[in-house]
């Protein structure tokens, strides 16, 4: 199947709105490159020789931002509309555009091999190693494998937001509970929950290439029995009340998700909600609706830009 990426250079606070504006267009898949986080992650002597050279050499000293959009009637419309909206008009409130636009043709074989050249198995928390499908690792006693291939999916594992859901999901899975994962992306936050003891997981994301691959990598991990993926919006295709529930998105989704009271009607009393894919510019924001809205902040966690915040019903 050819795809269209749409790459857009921009910076690291504007990172944010150029995402936004990119799920409002209708983009099925996101990457984003960081050559900061690349070099941080070579000086790690045990990884360094992992690294392609040409994700080191890249000559920008910003982010890169990588769309994926498959072929479609209005295709054209949509590159336009990104364009306009990326490159010519500036931005509301900070009076530049957002970057600089690139279209190329991808293939989803191609786009998926891609992955393999930087990501390798990865130990996050206490004993969770995400592992992808296609390297071969040898488990330690008490560590808990996942198998992952992320293929047009956002969610590896390897981005901080996602490595501070799993950290706290060590931590605050139940035996047998009920874990809600909103925004599941390529589900290796329901597999982890699953395989840390839940005794039911629904995943629930809009994009149905996300829907599709989440599936995927629940069978090949063997939890069929025990994760539900759903395609919907939010949690508006969910009917019980979980005792946990972790959203990696963005902060804006998560204010709003707690402003009109959805997390709230959807956790037992004393549940745990675990919001990430906030950056720390929006830390008080996300806070402030939790506290107005009954809820008891039990943790912050930071990872160089990015923030996820524990919190439980008072």
């Amino acid at each position: 199947m050819k795809w269209i990426e749409v790459q857009i250079k921009t910076t690291t606070e504007l990172e944010e709105i150029v995402v936004n504006f990119m799920y409002d267009v209708g983009v099925t898949g996101l990457a984003i490159e960081d050559p900061n986080d690349i070099l941080a992650f070579q000086q790690s002597e045990e990884d360094w020789d992992f690294i392609d050279p040409s994700l080191i050499n890249q000559n920008y000293e910003g982010i890169i931002i990588k769309g994926y959009f498959p072929e479609s009637e209005n295709l054209v419309e949509k590159i336009k509309l990104i364009r306009d909206g990326i490159e010519k008009n500036p931005y509301t409130g900070i009076g530049k555009t957002l970057g600089e636009v690139t279209i190329t043709e991808v293939y989803e074989k191609d786009w998926a091999e891609s992955w393999k050249k930087y990501y390798k198995p990865s130990k996050i928390g206490e004993k969770i190693v995400i592992k992808p499908t296609w390297e071969e690792y040898i488990r330690k006693d008490d560590e808990i494998t996942i198998e992952l291939d992320p293929g047009m999916a956002f969610g590896t594992g390897t981005h901080e937001t996602t490595m501070m859901c799993i950290e706290a999901l060590e931590s605050y899975v139940k035996q047998d509970g009920l874990v809600y994962d909103i925004g599941c992306g390529s589900g290796i936050l329901s597999i982890v929950a699953a395989k840390l003891g839940a005794g039911k997981v629904i995943g629930v994301d809009l994009d149905e290439v996300c829907v599709k691959v989440s599936r995927e990598n629940i069978r090949l991990n063997e939890v069929e029995d025990i994760v539900e993926i759903k395609q919907g919006n939010l949690l508006d295709v969910l009917e019980n009340k979980a005792d946990v529930i972790v959203s990696n998105i963005i902060a804006e989704v998560i204010a709003h998700m707690i402003d009109d009271g959805t997390v709230k009607n959807y956790l037992v009393e004393g549940g745990v909600f675990i919001a990430s894919g906030i950056i720390t510019d929006k830390i008080d924001m996300v806070e402030e609706k939790l506290n107005q809205n009954g809820f008891k902040i039990l943790g912050t966690k930071i990872m160089n830009d990015w923030a996820c915040l524990i919190a439980t019903i008072e």
